[in-house]
């Protein structure tokens, strides 16, 4: 395992409610502003740290970032240092996902609990073609094709047509984003196998599954649930890869009774 970054970066975060830690972990391209609506609920039994990650959001890249696992991981431990924390559930989503699971895999004394949300042990050829397709339509078509695609695959179309506000805020923001930290995750996230280890968590897990995910296909869920022992799994129907958008309170309840749970039983 690689060691921690130099320089950690200062990542900017939401912090709000007590108790037992739960970090609130975004994917590739996205910000804290993900939790909105899972944090306040989830404030109201623990302590939730929902961070920009590194290049994202409010959060610094600092010079060199290559953008790998170990760089975020060491910023986010470092976040955890700095706030006093000793170990948190680590809860994140399709890119945070991963990035909770290399918690439990490699920071075992930091992580009491894994919560995956649209996540999977690797990164298959459909999200590596995904991505790519994404990548090739902002290049080749522009900003606002890039923001229609982005809809287009993340979510579930009923959502969009009920949530066309959101269509409007991305297609907006499409043409002022900086990429280059996303993108430079993404290599990272195409090489992420931990297929060979991902039996050896050691930590509980929950697995968070959108039925109709257009980016990680379901199936992961089921391979996740079947190899990691003693995992357990939500699935849900008619529901995209942005699950904590398109099911905030579902979510949140999840969430809020999985990490009860592990802390009633101490298992963590």
């Amino acid at each position: 395992m690689a060691g921690e970054p130099a320089s950690p970066a200062a990542l900017d975060v939401h912090d709000e409610g007590s108790g037992p830690a739960v970090l609130l972990l975004h994917g590739v391209g996205g910000n804290r502003s993900l939790w909105n609506s899972v944090a306040p609920p989830l404030a109201r039994h623990f302590r939730v740290i929902a961070p920009d990650l590194r290049g994202h959001g409010r959060s610094p890249a600092p010079p060199g970032s290559q953008f790998t696992f170990d760089e975020l991981l060491g910023d986010v431990t470092h976040l955890l240092d700095v706030k006093g924390i000793p170990s948190a559930h680590w809860v994140g989503l399709s890119g945070g996902a991963l990035l909770a699971l290399r918690a439990g895999l490699d920071r075992r004394e930091r992580t009491r609990s894994v919560t995956m949300i649209s996540g999977s042990a690797y990164t298959d050829a459909h999200t590596r073609a995904i991505a790519q397709r994404l990548a090739d339509t902002y290049v080749k078509e522009g900003p606002d094709a890039y923001a229609l695609r982005l809809l287009k695959d993340m979510y579930y179309p009923d959502w969009i047509e009920a949530h066309l506000d959101l269509a409007d805020r991305i297609r907006a923001g499409a043409g002022t984003q900086d990429l280059g930290p996303a993108t430079a995750w993404v290599r990272a996230i195409d090489r992420f196998d931990e297929r060979n280890r991902i039996a050896t968590v050691g930590v509980p897990v929950l697995i968070v599954q959108g039925m109709d995910d257009g980016v990680v296909d379901p199936a992961h869920g089921r391979i996740l649930r079947q190899s990691v022992p003693g995992a357990q799994i939500r699935i849900f129907p008619q529901t995209g890869h942005m699950v904590p958008l398109e099911r905030p309170a579902e979510t949140a309840e999840a969430i809020r009774a999985f990490v009860a749970s592990v802390e009633a039983t101490g298992s963590a």
